[in-house]
């Protein structure tokens, strides 16, 4: 009898990779995640596929390359999967292995709940809203997002590409989250200027409970970081990964339905009705600057706009 987990899992392999019989999947997971990895990897077989599991030793930072016999293996397989507890996404293995046409999904930090609730979703209305927005964003040269707690801050997007995570990575090369549901870009590097305020959680800390994170960011780079102990672990994260961490890497809008803040990134930077702001690593979205690691923050609630129309208000899309 399949499980909610076997269920979950056959929907990312069938559905959201459009895995075809004759090709092979390759799980890389850790023994933080192992269920979900062997889960991912029984179910593979389970569909006809070649499918190989291998575990890593879990990464200490989001964005931290993989041993290079492991990024040689992401190679060689037609699809990837990376159910592990630090995030494969921004790294030069997973560029790599894409820009020779594996299609690969990464679920940084999945649990279980995430993992069952995240992936029984209409991915296809997912994919139209996602869609849509990146057609909006690619028409548009500035951002500014407000908040009703004080988040104030503008950025140039002008050339910059603009992603759709829809969660179908059916085409050589494609490449996102599961579960999914988001639309994003890199700002252009040393135009971010202003104040964000992060009240929804935070990649690598969790939820924002008692006191919000409040970013000061000037000529594209966060300068001073406020909020109790949480901003002082951020501190010291950014601090280890060099000035570059500081970079103001990436703004998201949420498209996922039935996400919900729960703590696992993953998850929370999905939400519909949110933003997300990230620092350090952009590489991944066409931005220049490769430091090992990308933090996201979720604003919940907020307004956007784009060249100064409304596109969001108080977190409800205006589309």
């Amino acid at each position: 009898m399949k499980t909610k987990l076997d269920k979950a899992s056959i929907i990312a392999i069938r559905d959201c990779m459009g895995t075809q019989p004759d090709e092979s999947v390759l799980i890389i997971s850790d023994a933080k995640k192992r269920e979900i990895g062997l889960s991912l990897f029984e179910n593979a077989k389970k569909l006809g596929h070649h499918s190989m599991y291998v575990e890593m030793i879990p990464g200490k930072v989001n964005g931290e390359e993989p041993s290079p016999h492991i990024a040689e293996l992401m190679k060689k397989f037609h699809v990837v999967l990376c159910p592990t507890s630090k995030s494969l996404t921004h790294t030069d293995a997973r560029r790599d292995a894409s820009a020779l046409g594996a299609r690969i999904a990464t679920f940084p930090g999945i649990t279980k709940e995430v993992m069952i609730r995240g992936l029984n979703v209409d991915y296809h209305k997912i994919s139209d809203l996602s869609l849509t927005l990146k057609e909006i964003l690619e028409k548009g040269k500035k951002i500014r997002v407000t908040s009703k707690l004080g988040t104030d801050i503008s950025f140039s997007i002008e050339g910059r590409n603009v992603f759709a995570s829809k969660g179908l990575f059916h085409a050589k090369g494609e490449s996102g989250n599961l579960p999914t549901g988001e639309t994003f870009l890199a700002p252009v590097e040393g135009t971010a200027e202003g104040v964000f305020i992060v009240d929804g959680s935070m990649a690598g800390l969790g939820l924002v409970k008692n006191t919000n994170l409040t970013l000061k960011v000037e000529k594209g780079f966060a300068t001073e970081i406020s909020g109790g102990k949480m901003a002082k672990k951020l501190i010291h994260m950014l601090d280890e990964a060099g000035p570059e961490a500081r970079n103001i890497a990436e703004f998201g809008i949420g498209t996922n339905h039935k996400a919900k803040l729960s703590g696992i990134l993953l998850e929370d930077e999905k939400v519909l009705g949110t933003i997300h702001i990230a620092l350090g690593n952009n590489k991944s979205m066409g931005g220049s600057v490769a430091v090992p690691l990308h933090l996201d923050g979720v604003v919940k609630k907020p307004t956007v706009y784009l060249d100064d129309v409304l596109l969001m208000k108080k977190g409800k899309l205006l589309i």
